[in-house]
């Protein structure tokens, strides 16, 4: 930022008389670090040299109020709340801004929320910035295609570029361990496996943008409810074999820039001043050379945050001070409590990222005219048609046939558009909110829908009478679909940031369900919902359809699968519980109590997460994981378990279409010790995803990641293999397993720290 630019701010601050003298402070420290001077030689710049050697070089010419600069972010829109304004040079409307350096040509950060598109923040006094929106995250899990994650994270990646935004605040990969929590639709999966692979896709598609992408919340921030003052207790072999397992393998997979860690406690300590999980863990064992940020509003000391892992605390306004601002951070370096080493490998951390993803060789603007909103409606449609779940079809009620037919469209608001989540994540499609004024007045709302309607893209296949009901009175709406062939019956949860949500539908959905598959048996169901859902009506009904929050093509793709232009591919990335008493934690922890309360979590199930508590209990889920109909029927065979000479298991199987259409099939590979020993019976092993049209085969093999096979010894850093006879079984879902077969292992210990 050059001198004019920064009386310019400093004018708007002293303007602005409701802005607090804190803020006020920061600018004006700020000031000397971000001046344009003579230029200088910038070494550092030769794209030959590695990430690490050109962020040392460029550290070295740092002055020490520069190097505060990096480590302290503001919030990038207006916070009414607290008189805030942002400073000059920020997106409108963003979640973040760090400033540049103009003199060592070290440009802005420029971060926008989230995982499925480029937000806008409600805040903003600009319109809201009109993008294209992915499928909910846990509708892209729900694919169990790599490939398409990978797409559509390259997607919404270019579309914060081209928006000018060079950070990415993506990568949500918190397990599913409370099926209440507001945010499980931004995640995905209980699964550490399946989320490790599935998110690193994605954040690998993002940084193929030149931008840094995060990945997070980082760790066990796992509900909302007292999500700011919960301690997250678990022992740390538990967490090794879960939680931390799917950062672990995302990270190695994708290596995102920066790690942001979460809000709560993490056994008593709070994430983001957590020794255990950013230097022992991330930092040490993992060998992580990016950076942590924090989560906006997680950092709660100086020197304790500094010493202890973080590297950047982002989006102050929300922090009760500046801890990391030129202030505070300087008076701990004046008195020793944070060492200039810290701050010196706090700054490496960062440049090093910033070099290492082409953020510092590939400036970006905002050239929001270059977006191809055509080519990314196919993106995010492809992706929304494989993550929709078939859950029931009885009789055969699905597809529907493309003929003269009276079909009932009820509830939803189907003929304006298709539901999202709530909070940060919240993207705006094109065309704005088509059904304002619903939901929270105030974060996480308002409701946002985007204005694809699935009313429209199914009178434009129906070719017979399609008539609306909004769904309001139920006797009405069973009287129309009464009057028709077939009833398309919408029903919505919303779910959001900030909130836990029961599994129950809202709005009296139920009764009108149940009214409307009394009048008419050949009934579907449609639900969009950010995860479970409990069905009290589903023995009535013909068909089902986990919709998820399907993104802004979202009403054409769910008109696509039920009309059979594509095959039923979803599989469920979460178990469905058939109640609250299957859950591991009944009663939500926390609820009830004074806000700002602290209480602990107990993850008593430890690592059997989902389907394998389920399986450790005995209970019969009301869905159970990995489960989802097609189209067409599959046949599973020639399942073998091979050990190499490396010790590496791995799994093969044949799939072969037995039907008449074309379809897809997610044939899955589970492990267990034939004697016990694990947290549970089995744990996903692997799987493959699958297009055959009918009577083609294909044959598919599947290394074991041997972390799979493994305990976790917490003394001597090792992931230790029993030596034994272990069952291994290929299926449909994790209680649908269609063969079997058993292998043994040898004994075998590796260790969980990284090489250097």
């Amino acid at each position: 930022m050059n001198n004019r630019k920064m009386r310019g701010f400093m004018s708007t601050l002293l303007l602005a008389t409701a802005l607090s003298a804190g803020i006020a402070r920061a600018a004006e420290s700020a000031a000397p670090a971000i001046a344009t001077t003579a230029p200088v030689a910038r070494p550092w710049m030769n794209t030959s040299l590695s990430a690490g050697a050109r962020a040392d070089l460029l550290l070295r010419a740092m002055t020490v109020e520069e190097k505060k600069l990096l480590v302290f972010g503001y919030f990038g829109s207006p916070f009414k709340e607290r008189n805030y304004l942002p400073p000059a040079g920020i997106r409108m409307g963003s979640a973040g801004y760090i400033p540049g350096i103009d003199r060592l040509g070290i440009p802005a950060q420029w971060q926008t929320d989230a995982g499925l598109g480029v937000a806008t923040q409600r805040d903003s006094t600009e319109p809201m910035r009109e993008r294209t929106s992915l499928p909910a995250g846990i509708a892209t899990v729900a694919t169990w295609n790599p490939a398409l994650a990978r797409q559509g994270g390259a997607m919404i990646g270019k579309e914060a570029r081209l928006s000018g935004f060079n950070v990415m605040l993506a990568g949500g990969i918190n397990l599913v361990r409370e099926p209440r929590n507001g945010r499980n639709f931004e995640y995905g999966t209980e699964d550490p496996l399946l989320a490790g692979i599935m998110v690193g896709a994605q954040i690998s598609g993002i940084q193929s943008n030149n931008i840094v992408s995060t990945i997070k919340h980082y760790a066990l921030n796992a509900q909302e409810t007292g999500r700011f003052v919960l301690s997250a207790n678990i022992d740390e072999a538990d967490a090794r074999m879960s939680d931390l397992l799917a950062f672990e393998i995302a990270i190695e997979r994708s290596n995102p820039g920066s790690v942001m860690c979460a809000y709560n406690r993490y056994n008593s300590d709070y994430a983001c001043e957590n020794d255990f999980l950013l230097n022992k863990v991330l930092k040490g064992d993992w060998g992580f050379k990016g950076y942590v940020m924090s989560d906006w509003g997680a950092v709660h000391s100086t020197a304790k945050s500094a010493n202890n892992g973080l590297d950047q605390e982002s989006g102050y306004i929300f922090d009760k001070e500046m801890f990391f601002g030129a202030d505070l951070l300087g008076k701990a370096l004046a008195d020793g409590s944070v060492p200039m080493a810290r701050l010196d490998d706090m700054n490496r951390r960062i440049l090093r990222a910033l070099f290492d993803h082409g953020v510092m060789d590939n400036p970006v603007a905002v050239e929001d005219h270059k977006i191809d909103y055509a080519a990314h409606a196919e993106i995010t449609r492809a992706d929304a048609e494989q993550g929709i779940v078939l859950l029931k079809n009885q009789g055969g009620i699905l597809p529907l046939a493309a003929g003269a037919s009276k079909i009932a469209v009820i509830g939803g608001y189907a003929d304006k558009g298709v539901m999202s989540g709530g909070g940060s994540s919240t993207v705006f499609g094109r065309g704005g909110n088509p059904v304002p004024g619903l939901g929270p007045k105030h974060f996480p709302g308002p409701v946002v829908f985007h204005g694809n309607p699935p009313l429209a893209a199914i009178q434009a296949r129906a070719r017979g009478d399609v008539t609306f009901d909004a769904g309001i009175d139920p006797a009405a709406a069973a009287k129309l679909a009464a009057d028709s062939d077939l009833a398309i019956v919408f029903v919505n949860q919303w779910t959001g940031e900030a909130m836990d949500f029961a599994l129950t539908l809202p709005d009296n959905q139920d009764a009108l369900v149940a009214a409307v598959a009394k009048a008419n048996k050949r009934t579907i169901v449609v639900v969009q919902s950010g995860g479970p859902v409990f069905m009290p009506w589903l023995k009535d009904v013909g068909a089902v359809l986990a919709a998820w929050y399907p993104g802004t093509a979202g009403g054409e793709a769910i008109a696509r699968v039920l009309y059979g232009d594509v095959d039923a591919s979803g599989r469920l990335p979460v178990t469905f519980p058939a109640s609250l008493e299957q859950l591991p934690r009944p009663k939500l922890d926390g609820e009830g109590l004074p806000e700002g309360t602290k209480f602990e979590v107990s993850y008593i199930e430890g690592a059997a997460v989902g389907y394998k508590w389920f399986d450790k209990k005995g209970h019969t889920p009301l869905f159970p994981f990995g489960y989802g109909l097609s189209y067409t029927d599959f046949r599973y065979n020639d399942l073998k378990a091979e050990v190499g000479s490396d010790g590496i298991l791995t799994l093969s199987g044949t799939l072969t279409n037995t039907g008449n259409r074309t379809g897809m099939a997610v044939p899955q590979f589970y492990v267990g010790p034939v004697d016990g020993g694990w947290e549970a019976p089995k744990r996903l092993a692997g799987w493959q995803k699958l297009e055959l049209t009918p009577g083609a085969s294909a044959r598919f093999r599947i290394p074991v990641d041997m972390r799979i096979l493994a305990m976790f010894d917490v003394a001597k850093k090792e992931w230790v293999v029993k030596q034994g006879r272990y069952t291994v079984w290929m299926g449909k879902s994790a209680t649908d397993l269609v063969l079997d077969t058993e292998v043994t292992l040898k004994g075998t210990r590796f260790t969980a720290v990284k090489e250097r």
